[in-house]
């Protein structure tokens, strides 16, 4: 699993794929890509929802460098900022929060109009908009339905920052319309029975849990990252 040294401070240093490539946590991420990529070889995997099963276990860190490594590997790639309860995927990437999800599932905007290029060569990003009062009713909606469809044919892949399970329904709905879930748990801070709790939200909305991922997870080598 992935140790977080530092909280999101709206740069790209956040990136470790890009700012310490030849880091021990960089090549972790690659090998991540590399167990969803073999993971899949019965069912192509497109849409990818990055979920925790508390708030801060670092499941926003983990999408931004998930999407950015399989943008390394010349993918094109979508990051959706679908945590339309406290969102921050647009302070990793340096952007505003004018624009985003919400305003393409209430209609407002079309999501070709929404979406922004980052400094990253084929990741864009969708930030998550203004801040709805009905978000799990939108993320269930046919409008997100039909979103994700349009996406994925305009994208290889589809990654999803979703808000933690144990606190909302807002996950479990985006885990029935993914190809396939990871949930992101803190070492020493995320407690057991939330974690089984999170799992079997997971399991109950028919979603597809691919694997965990164990943050902030201390060994003789530091920064480890190990999926399990």
């Amino acid at each position: 699993m992935v140790k977080k040294k530092h909280k999101i401070n709206k740069d790209k240093e956040q990136l470790v794929v890009i700012a310490g490539s030849q880091t021990h946590i960089a090549e972790q991420f690659r090998r991540l890509r590399s167990n969803i990529n073999f993971s899949s070889s019965d069912q192509k995997i497109q849409s990818i929802v990055i979920t925790s099963a508390a708030p801060s276990e670092g499941k926003t860190w983990v999408a931004a460098n998930l999407a950015a490594i399989y943008a390394q590997e010349g993918k094109k790639v979508l990051l959706v900022d679908s945590d339309m309860r406290k969102p921050s995927a647009h302070e990793i990437f340096n952007t505003l929060n004018d624009v985003g999800l919400s305003n393409v599932l209430t209609g407002e905007i079309e999501a070709a109009a929404a979406i922004k290029k980052t400094f990253m060569d084929k990741l864009d990003l969708l930030a998550c908009g203004p801040i709805p009062t009905n978000p799990a009713e939108l993320l269930s909606s046919a409008g997100m339905d039909n979103f994700m469809e349009s996406m994925k044919m305009s994208y290889d892949i589809i990654i999803a920052d979703s808000p933690p399970l144990t606190t909302v329904v807002d996950g479990q709905i985006l885990a029935s319309k993914s190809d396939g879930s990871i949930l992101v748990i803190h070492a020493g801070k995320t407690d057991r029975q939330e974690a089984i709790k999170a799992k079997d939200a997971i399991t109950f909305s028919n979603g597809r849990l691919m694997g965990v991922i164990l943050n902030n997870f201390l060994t003789p080598m530091s920064g480890n990252f190990q999926k399990r």
